[in-house]
């Protein structure tokens, strides 16, 4: 019987007296639906070469193991090793390694394990690490497809959000930088154990070939974009002139914002993307004038 059926997890649990570690953010998935939603989500076939973050028992390792040709399973917690030699030993296309994702050198998996391959990336993220692994995938250029993830249901709002919405910020922008989001399923907390404090969410990053927009200075964007939300409240011209990253005088910012066309008290949240890039630019020109 496959580990998603709760009666079997228990069992597992109780056979290795495994205790959840509140450090590692262990929550595991026990319900069938919301696995086969990610599934279909991920898009596998027996192509591809899959990375999954956090496999804790394996419960979905076993199904990644059926649907994909090699799995790379990457657990932090040493203590869970045991349990995944067990329930993955009829899995012969499972790779387990006992790293911190955050430190694997991922480019060199691919170029030993499976060269001239993309990984595509699919996981349960414990809340507390969701946001730099994401970022840390999509910024270091690494060999990677797509990827699918459970993460907390606010950020994953967050990531797919638009201008003038509540949900739009930094996060938003950064990941639609390199990413195309795509939201594939909500999924309320009971369907874990133990059970979180709040509701997850499924949501897919299609990796661009190239950065969404063509900004001269990737780096100012990324101040730019910091700075306009760091203080939400005030209006953007306000919110660049107060911060520390930014060396621009308050009449060179106006100036770069009506060059741009933009209302003099339009406010970060307003802006999209590509007005965010052509404002990096206006900026950009304007230095080296």
């Amino acid at each position: 019987m496959p580990l998603i059926d709760p009666k079997e997890t228990i069992a597992v649990l109780k056979k290795y007296n495994f205790i959840f570690n509140k450090r590692f953010g262990q929550n595991f998935l026990i319900d069938a639906h919301v696995l086969q939603k990610i599934l279909r989500a991920a898009e596998l076939s027996k192509d591809d070469a899959v990375l999954e973050i956090g496999p804790g028992i394996g419960t979905m390792t076993q199904a990644l193991s059926e649907h994909a040709g090699r799995v790379f399973a990457v657990e932090i917690d040493e203590t869970l090793i045991p349990i995944l030699e067990d329930t993955l030993s009829g899995c012969d296309n499972v790779t387990v390694i006992n790293e911190d994702a955050l430190k694997l050198d991922i480019a060199g998996l691919v170029s030993r394990e499976c060269p001239g391959k993309k990984l595509k990336v699919v996981a349960n993220l414990p809340y507390y690490v969701t946001t730099p692994i994401i970022m840390r995938l999509l910024e270091e250029h690494l060999p990677v497809e797509s990827i699918t993830v459970m993460v907390q249901k606010e950020v994953a709002y967050r990531m797919q959000a638009g201008p003038g919405t509540k949900d739009y910020g930094a996060l938003s922008l950064s990941v639609q930088y390199y990413s195309e989001p795509y939201l594939a399923a909500n999924v309320p907390m009971n369907c874990f154990m133990p059970r979180p404090n709040v509701d997850s969410a499924v949501i897919r990053l299609s990796v661009l070939p190239e950065p969404s927009v063509k900004a001269q200075d990737p780096a100012l964007l990324f101040k730019l974009i910091r700075a306009a939300f760091s203080q939400r409240r005030k209006t953007l011209s306000n919110s660049l002139k107060n911060s520390p990253e930014l060396s621009f005088s308050k009449e060179e910012i106006d100036k770069a914002i009506r060059t741009c066309g933009f209302p003099p008290v339009v406010r970060g949240e307003a802006l999209s993307l590509r007005e965010f890039s052509a404002l990096s630019d206006a900026l950009k020109g304007g230095e080296s004038g």
